[in-house]
């Protein structure tokens, strides 16, 4: 009885142990089953949407075949008429050159003789013409604009300009000069850079595009053979963006340019045009890293990338360490005159390129100046005390005086004061054209001059000694990256009219107008225009 027990349980565990099996089966066959519909059900979905979409885009493509037909007809009908628009325009502008050439007489009026020499397709006589108005370069740079667009061909006429001064730079005749001259006509030809835009259809002749691409060629090979000036770095990378040559030169090669003269106030602008795309944040931050947070605030407000640079931000680093170097320099100098001088120059040229930029970018109401301007009233009484005592301490002592029956006459003879009086303001050092060339100037070497403020707030400057005579050592660093080191006059180059910069960085000015890309004429700082 026992035994048939025993067996009957083995059965019955063996029969759950089947129905067990069957069971984990069934799961496996539901949940594979599952599985493949759910993949069918997605391919079809997928397949559908696939197809809902080609046929989208075959309905557009047949919109656009369509309206690209009737432009293309539009555009053929319209080819007599813009044929005889144009055969009229060559055969006035030839009659005018023509006439051009049958006069003698010699234009008084400035805008008269440019529009002439452009109707003449005469590029040497059109530069000679410009370097000998240069004294009235405000009212030049105003009527170049007007005066190119009289000429039959205005990019050759550029061409045959940049061209002329290339030659020249190899022979070292003339290059000063020259090189500013063409800088008038390429902003001219480019005052916006066109932005980065192509216009619709061809905007050049492919011939004029591939003599603008030999030309920056062999630019750039003389660039790796002689030290290349700022203007020159801003006019080649304007022609590269109004001709559209981007693609012709390497983006590291761009990049160099950029940084290196990233004081230009032209370059932020440019740089937007050169087709960095995201590693013009890497710039930016290269920038930063090496104390041009100045400049980093133009190129990010420029590109559009404020909320990674917050430009307050950037302001208040370069505060923090222009007020640490200041403060470095006079430890460094042991407090001595040389070093009181230097430190103060720096500090000075900071806070005005610091209240410059915020006035261009509107952040007043997030960035106070009020104690800046202060500490800037002060630093410029500073200055003009110590002119007035470097004034009195070169004149030597009369030793002798004349009698009343002296053949020389009674009294002292009058002094001149001496030349290093004469030249201790910064706008008049500007003015010499014998000046040495400096290195490239960031934002706060470019604020030298008087700079008068109402008494407003307090600024904690660093500690200084009593102030040396003399003064003008502007650096040719922003201060996080500041080095010691002498002032060397600005060069003919960067000069215009009347003490005025023909063009250049973020500063330069002792009242802070409007930041004005667009401004053909120059203000009383740097304009957007090339510097020779």
């Amino acid at each position: 009885m026992a035994t048939e027990l025993a067996v009957k349980t083995e059965r019955v565990e063996k029969l759950f142990e089947d129905l067990e099996a069957q069971r984990t089966i069934l799961s496996s066959c539901t949940q594979l089953f599952t599985t493949l519909t759910s993949h069918f059900t997605s391919l079809q979905d997928s397949l559908s949407q696939k197809s809902k979409s080609l046929e989208s885009k075959f309905l557009s493509l047949d919109s656009t075949s369509l309206q690209s037909l009737e432009s293309l007809t539009h555009r053929e009908n319209s080819i007599p008429d813009q044929e005889s628009a144009a055969v009229e325009l060559v055969n006035d502008q030839k009659a005018a050159a023509l006439a051009e050439f049958q006069k003698h007489a010699k234009f008084a009026d400035l805008s008269e003789s440019l529009k002439s020499l452009c109707r003449r397709m005469d590029s040497s006589e059109l530069l000679k013409f410009i370097i000998l108005k240069r004294k009235e370069s405000m009212s030049l740079r105003a009527e170049i604009s007007r005066a190119i667009r009289e000429s039959v061909d205005a990019p050759r006429l550029v061409l045959d300009a940049v061209d002329e001064f290339l030659v020249q730079k190899v022979e070292g005749v003339g290059v000063t000069d020259k090189r500013w001259a063409c800088g008038m006509l390429v902003q001219a030809m480019f005052p916006e850079g066109n932005k980065g835009k192509k216009a619709v259809g061809p905007e050049y002749a492919r011939s004029i595009v591939e003599r603008a691409a030999g030309i920056l060629e062999r630019w750039k090979q003389q660039m790796a053979e002689a030290e290349l000036s700022p203007a020159e770095a801003v006019m080649f990378l304007q022609m590269v963006v109004g001709f559209g040559l981007n693609s012709r030169f390497d983006q590291d090669f761009f990049r160099k340019l950029v940084v290196n003269f990233a004081s230009r106030r032209d370059m932020a602008k440019l740089a937007a045009s050169l087709g960095f795309g995201n590693k013009l944040a890497d710039i930016i931050d290269e920038l930063v890293k090496s104390g041009k947070e100045i400049e980093a605030v133009y190129f990010a407000s420029e590109s559009g990338l404020t909320e990674r640079f917050p430009l307050v931000s950037l302001l208040k680093s370069y505060l923090r360490n222009s007020k640490k170097n200041a403060t470095n320099i006079l430890k460094n100098g042991n407090y001595s005159n040389a070093a009181t001088e230097e430190s103060s120059n720096m500090e000075l040229n900071s806070i005005k390129a610091i209240i410059k930029c915020v006035e261009d970018h509107k952040l007043e109401s997030e960035f106070s100046v009020d104690s800046l301007k202060k500490r800037a009233s002060q630093l410029e009484k500073a200055k003009a005390e110590r002119k007035k005592s470097s004034v009195t301490n070169t004149k030597p002592q009369n030793k002798r005086g004349h009698g009343a029956g002296s053949s020389r006459g009674s009294g002292p003879t009058p002094l001149r004061p001496s030349k290093a009086a004469k030249f201790s303001n910064s706008y008049q050092t500007l003015g010499r054209r014998n000046a040495a060339p400096p290195a490239q100037l960031s934002p706060a070497a470019r604020y030298s001059g008087p700079y008068n403020y109402p008494s407003q707030g307090v600024y904690e400057g660093p500690t200084t000694a009593h102030y040396a005579p003399g003064y003008g050592v502007p650096h040719t660093q922003s201060p996080a990256a500041i080095s010691q080191q002498h002032y060397h006059p600005l060069p003919v180059d960067t000069v215009g009219a009347a003490g005025f910069r023909a063009s250049g960085s973020y500063g330069g000015q002792s009242s802070y107008g409007a930041y004005d890309y667009s401004s053909a004429a120059p203000s009383s700082y740097q304009s957007s225009s090339y510097a020779q």
